[in-house]
């Protein structure tokens, strides 16, 4: 026994190194519209998060009127940089060969972008069908809400106690905890802060890791921790 029923990824971050590709488009659209911010502070504070609810939260603490024109122009910006220069994150194959249980991804990006970008990276055929946007649930559920993490539970018909999930983000692992699941943090991506691993660990995962390599190993531990419970 593994301990698992199923294993959830975050793809930005996780799988794909597109944070950083994100926070550089965004923290210049910001900048440009009278919210100076850099990309190292688009990473550590926002990463995560739907663009959307980025501007909501701008124009929250900035009292800055943002333009609605900013959603579509960055969603442009962000595609065709993407689909130029977005990878895979070092050893995610190797993680996924290792690794038996049923697996999916569950992501705030957009269907059409998950899409893209596990298409040119190579690891669609990973995950295909059982990849899930959760803009396609509505945009108030996006994560922190932990409504992607029950929805991919559901169609596996695993209890989410028995479901883990891969996650960079505080939101993300939020979202998972509020869900009832295990986490495992990660720090591997280009979008990584000396305080990262600090910080997933406070929202609530019981361990972080840099290196997906070093998965396999981790699941089969976290497993039989739980099978011993």
């Amino acid at each position: 026994m593994n301990g698992f029923d199923l294993i959830i990824f975050d793809c930005d971050g996780v799988l794909v190194d597109s944070e950083i590709i994100a926070a550089q488009v965004e923290s210049r659209l910001l900048t440009e519209a009278g919210y100076p911010i850099s990309t190292e502070e688009m990473g550590e504070r926002f990463a995560g998060m739907t663009w959307r609810n980025i501007l909501l939260q701008v124009e929250k603490e900035a009292d800055i009127p943002l333009s609605a024109s900013l959603i579509d122009k960055s969603e442009k910006l962000l595609d065709a940089r993407l689909a130029r220069d977005v990878k895979i994150i070092e050893g995610v194959k190797f993680a996924l060969a290792r690794l038996s249980t049923q697996r999916c991804i569950c992501s705030n990006s957009s269907m059409h972008r998950l899409d893209m970008m596990l298409e040119k990276v190579g690891l669609k055929p990973y995950f295909e069908p059982h990849i899930f946007s959760a803009k396609d649930l509505g945009p108030d559920r996006v994560k922190p809400k932990p409504d992607i993490f029950l929805h991919a539970a559901k169609q596996f018909d695993v209890s989410p106690q028995k479901v883990l999930v891969i996650e960079d983000s505080v939101h993300g692992i939020h979202g998972a905890a509020a869900a009832g699941m295990r986490v495992v943090g990660f720090t591997g991506a280009s979008h990584t802060y000396p305080s990262h691993a600090d910080r997933l660990t406070e929202a609530g995962a019981e361990t972080v890791i840099a290196r997906m390599t070093d998965l396999p190993a981790v699941v089969a531990a976290l497993g039989e921790w739980a099978d011993a419970v």
